[in-house]
């Protein structure tokens, strides 16, 4: 398992080389790079797009690359590109954005003048929010009812459930969001959640069964919001798993013997049937954390990673988007040798080193 661990760790670095050569190349192809997001900002065009698109009668400057430059000095637009490092080559900019972000420096966004791990850290509560509690809710609900629907299929009880289930996933979780606001957070019937944010005003004043509280009431919508869809897949995964396991001639040798239901399912079936759900469990929250839904975390006023990250890409902050695609990049490489772990901790006769050889 040792010598699999580290061919694994060792495999991290061109993965993660490869990730970071195909996104930097496609941002050299990119129209609207910072500094025309800037003279766009002091032309006040609003959007650098515009320009681009020739819709704002933008003029390109006979002695400037840059759309919508002209009337600026080019000691001005010099000075800007060095600031961002643009008077390099592509080249020697990628090598020495690496060299940086292998000592985990990774600079300062170019129009929030703070650090991207400061940044990042700043918006994780919200990410942390929807990813872990969504994960964890989906598990405790998805598990319970895949094995009752395995031990009862072809009932009743499996039928409606599983139309039920089939309508939850084919709803948006942002038109979900929209009708849990309606209902419930005063659009037209009840107000009883809040609109906006993590916490209320005064949190710090709180008890802390206050503050546990008021947290909770306010992550309740957008959580239930962003778990609607994950019900689908892990529940009829875990039926799946199950009813695989259930025809399997060990549990007929058990039943056989007299051992009684609920010892069958539970003492033989379930640690077997439940491998691929539980050792999934990194790669699914890791999924759900990263990606956490943009359109929710805007119906319901959350600042997280979502909307850091469509910010950054409508901004072409470029610190902001590669130190995150770097940083997130290189946790889900090690969360998925982590799920390869998970697998070994819950059933130990797998020997991933036997298999590769």
């Amino acid at each position: 398992m040792g010598a699999y661990i580290l061919r694994r760790l060792l495999l991290i670095i061109p993965t993660l080389i490869g990730i970071m050569i195909v996104n930097f190349t496609l941002t050299q192809f990119v129209p609207g790079g910072p500094i025309e997001q800037i003279i766009a900002r002091m032309e006040g065009g609003g959007d650098v797009f515009e320009g681009i698109a020739g819709g704002g009668g933008e003029i390109e400057s006979s002695d400037s690359e840059y759309a919508g430059a002209r009337g600026l000095p080019p000691e001005f637009i010099e000075e800007l590109e060095r600031e961002f490092g643009f008077d390099k080559p592509p080249l020697e900019r990628f090598l020495n954005m690496m060299w940086n972000y292998i000592r985990f420096d990774f600079g300062e966004s170019y129009f929030r003048s703070i650090g991207v791990l400061d940044l990042v850290w700043e918006k994780l509560p919200v990410s942390i929010t929807l990813g872990l509690w969504s994960t964890v809710i989906a598990y405790l609900v998805s598990i319970p009812l895949g094995i009752r629907k395995a031990v009862r299929d072809g009932s009743s009880f499996d039928t409606w459930t599983s139309a039920l289930i089939i309508v939850a996933y084919a709803i948006p979780g942002f038109l979900f969001a929209i009708l849990l606001l309606v209902l419930f957070a005063g659009g037209s019937y009840f107000q009883i959640f809040p609109l906006r944010g993590l916490t209320s005003d005064g949190w710090e004043n709180m008890s802390l069964l206050g503050k546990i509280a008021d947290y909770f009431w306010h992550i309740t919508l957008p959580v239930l919001a962003s778990t609607i869809s994950a019900f689908a897949t892990l529940t009829l995964l875990t039926k799946n798993s199950f009813l695989d396991e259930i025809k399997k001639q060990y549990v007929v040798t058990a039943r056989a013997k007299g051992l009684s239901e609920g010892k069958v399912l539970y003492g033989h079936v379930f640690r077997n049937a439940m491998l691929i759900v539980i050792a999934g469990f990194p790669s699914v929250f890791i999924g759900v954390f990263f990606g956490g839904s943009l359109i929710i975390e805007t119906i319901f006023s959350l600042d997280g990673l979502g909307r850091l990250g469509f910010e950054a890409a409508v901004a072409r902050d470029y610190p902001v988007i590669f130190g995150t695609l770097f940083f997130f990049g290189l946790i889900g490489l090690v969360v998925g040798i982590l799920s390869d772990l998970m697998y070994v901790l819950v059933d130990p006769r797998i020997d991933f080193d036997t298999r590769e050889g």
